[in-house]
């Protein structure tokens, strides 16, 4: 049997994570996959440069897929912890680190770690 590559574990593992997410807000639409792959692709190149920041791909490839959102579609996700006030995004800590989480900020609050959306939105859309 042969085994995978650890690189391309970490960006197979980063690519579900990212879709299980935005699967949950419903955004999960062709041309969204299709900006979670280029995310991917580019990243590959990034963790074959660096392959000790293989568990950090999640996390950048979920910000990379916001960042790309924001500029196409708007906002996601939303938070789903702060009921009043203008709408906002989570965002992805650490930046730079394992372990990434959807934060709060305003709240001050982890959220969900990255690909755990679902049951912390309850389906939760973008704007």
């Amino acid at each position: 049997m042969d085994l995978i590559d650890p690189l391309e574990q970490a960006l197979h593992a980063a690519r579900a994570l990212v879709l299980a997410d935005l699967a949950a807000g419903a955004v999960a639409e062709a041309d969204v996959v299709s900006l979670v792959e280029d995310s991917v692709v580019q990243r590959r190149w990034w963790v074959e440069q660096w392959p000790e920041g293989a568990e950090y791909v999640a996390g950048l490839v979920a910000q990379d897929v916001q960042d790309a959102l924001l500029e196409r579609y708007g906002r996601w996700p939303l938070c789903p912890v702060c009921g009043a006030g203008d709408p906002h995004a989570l965002e992805v800590e650490p930046e730079l680190g394992p372990d990434p989480h959807w934060v709060c900020h305003q709240a001050g609050v982890k959220v969900a770690a990255v690909g755990t959306l679902g049951p912390a939105t309850g389906g939760m859309t973008s704007s």
